[in-house]
């Protein structure tokens, strides 16, 4: 070994110990592997940015606004809450949910899938008195073999094809790994809903450290005639459009139905005087034939347009409005706003919005104009006064999201024909989701994550320095002679151990980056072709099931979950051990 190679392999090693032991974040970490490889020459300036410009990288960047535009509309929330509901029998929910998801996972970037849909997984659990822990490790898991079955399901495959086309090589088509993918898929799908189900821990989760929404308002709501559910029961329509609700009093015309009973009938013009948190209300707002009365001529649907702002303000002990209604003070035209609800604390109170008689310490929720604020900042009628982000629900649009995934599909399809690459196909629907307003640039930025990013790029640089010192050389030599006696099996079968090594002690991407460079080195002393060496590394490099630190979205399900890490150990190495069987058997079957 040569002085440079020692240095690298030192390093490496040091790096390897602070990602396992989280010295810090991982992205900071590898980052500040390559800045020493560029100082100390061991690597040119090169290339230790060609990873900021890879377009494997990149195309991970836009798949990144793509599936964020598809989820910021709700099309995949509503779908699965759906499912959910129609069956409370954990294993046939599991199967209803984990089928759709592993399929969804390769043609949408697993993270942002995992992240959705773990907050919905995880309260549905717990209304219905099952631990979230039976289902998130599950999710995870097959987002990870989803993801697997296209070129675009993962960052690990995408970052393999990258490599290859930098390599001077051709990259993968977009079905290339399904021989592989698909069988794990099921293999994977039928372990955790036989024996995996029965190694999963069973606890509440972690509590949240943050409730976004605590209060409950006091809001009103009108039934039109195009509601589902004019002339049922109250209980028919509470475990779809009334979710979450309490019906208060029903005002017919001059009467007032109170209390309003499971037995209830709805009539349209009936108003509906309910309880619930900012997000509830923004859900019934949602539900065609229900209007949430603001108090003004505007519907909630306003603050999409940036004309309007929701306002939270607490009414003074000086307020002139206090011992008077809404109504009474002439509230709208002396403030140019209309109040959609108010919270009273501890209290629920038994009135129309308008009716409330305000006292001192009552949280008004408000529809304004852009200069309320301005205008009413010091007013001695309100304490505080906080500008309130609407709820993500009422910016969704079932129209603008099925666009957007008829416009994945589209793309999809041009790189399966071979009509464009990857990066140009996701290149061009994210011109056409900023171009039609699917998404904005602001949210389109929010959905990036650049941890990731700077990770996967700065993985490519330590990569380089594995191959420029000729370290990827010798290890791959070693491994050839440790494994010749086995035949060509036994180099798959080692190839893919070190690579799933490193991919649960450090992180999927920088795994397959620091591997490629010895699996073609290998191929070149073997004289065989590379591309099954190749689909080994991204396979490998995708399957991290035993430690949460391996892949982001073991991460994600960690805290929500409430595992340990010897949950992953023990669910995720019968999985493990299946998907390398199944794996290398069919890499050696079709490529060797």
């Amino acid at each position: 070994m040569t002085g440079e190679m020692i240095f690298v392999a030192l390093m490496i090693v040091v790096m390897l110990i602070m990602l396992l032991f989280e010295v810090m974040r991982a992205d900071f970490t590898v980052f500040s592997f390559l800045v020493i490889f560029l100082l100390t020459g061991v690597i040119s300036t090169e290339q230790a940015l060609s990873g900021f410009s890879n377009e494997g990288m990149l195309t991970v960047l836009l798949l990144f606004i793509v599936a964020g535009a598809i989820q910021k509309h709700g099309i995949i929330e509503n779908f699965i809450n759906r499912i959910l509901n129609d069956s409370r029998s954990p294993r046939k929910s599991m199967l209803k949910l984990l089928t759709p998801v592993a399929v969804s996972s390769g043609f949408l970037n697993n993270t942002p899938i995992v992240v959705t849909l773990t907050p919905i997984i995880k309260n549905w659990c717990q209304k219905n008195g099952i631990s979230p822990s039976k289902f998130l490790i599950p999710l995870s898991y097959m987002t990870i073999l989803g993801g697997t079955i296209t070129l675009i399901g993962t960052s690990t495959t995408l970052i393999v094809h990258g490599l290859l086309i930098q390599s001077g090589l051709e990259g993968f088509s977009f079905f290339q790994l399904s021989v592989v993918g698909i069988p794990i898929t099921i293999s994977g799908l039928i372990y955790i809903l036989t024996i995996g189900y029965l190694l999963l821990p069973s606890t509440l989760g972690a509590k949240e450290q943050i409730r976004q929404e605590v209060k409950e308002f006091l809001a009103e709501a009108v039934v039109e005639r195009d509601f589902e559910y004019i002339g049922s029961h109250i209980i028919d329509a509470s475990t779809t459009s009334l979710k979450n609700v309490y019906i208060i009093e029903i005002i017919r015309e001059e009467e007032r139905i109170f209390p309003v009973t499971p037995t209830t009938i709805i009539r349209e013009g009936d108003h509906l005087l309910f309880s619930g948190t900012l997000n509830t209300i923004a859900d019934l707002q949602k539900q065609k034939g229900l209007n949430v009365i603001t108090g003004t001529n505007e519907t909630l649907e306003s603050l999409n347009y940036g004309d309007n702002h929701l306002v939270e303000a607490v009414v003074s002990h000086q307020s002139s409005m206090v011992s008077h209604s809404l109504k009474s003070s002439m509230f709208r035209n002396r403030y140019n706003a209309g109040v959609i609800a108010v919270h009273r604390n501890n209290e629920r109170i038994k009135s129309r919005v308008g009716d409330i008689i305000m006292k001192p310490g009552d949280t008004l929720l408000m529809l304004c104009g852009e200069r309320f604020l301005e205008d009413h900042m010091h007013s001695s009628d309100f304490y505080v006064m906080t500008s309130v982000s609407p709820p993500d629900s009422l910016k969704q649009n079932s129209v603008k999201g099925w666009i957007a995934i008829i416009l994945l599909l589209a793309m999809v399809s041009s790189v399966t024909f071979g009509l464009l690459s990857m990066f140009e196909a996701m290149l061009i629907a994210v011109v056409i989701l900023l171009g039609f307003k699917l998404i904005d640039a602001e949210e389109a930025f929010r959905y990036i994550q650049v941890n990731v990013l700077l990770l996967i790029a700065s993985a490519f640089g330590v990569g380089a320095a594995l191959t420029q010192s000729g370290l990827a050389q010798l290890i791959a030599e070693n491994m050839v002679a440790f494994a010749r006696p086995f035949g060509i099996i036994g180099i798959i079968v080692i190839l893919y151990i070190v690579t799933n090594i490193f991919t649960e002690l450090i992180t999927n991407s920088a795994a397959a980056v620091l591997m490629f460079p010895i699996a073609l080195e290998i191929s070149s002393q073997m004289d065989s072709d590379h591309i099954g060496f190749v689909v080994l590394i991204a396979v490998a490099g995708s399957a991290s099931f035993i430690t949460p630190i391996g892949y982001q979205t073991n991460l994600i399900v960690y805290g929500p979950g409430g595992y340990k890490f010897s949950d992953y150990i023990k669910v995720g190495t019968p999985l493990s051990l299946i998907t390398m069987v199944i794996a290398t058997f069919i890499i050696y079957t079709v490529w060797f």
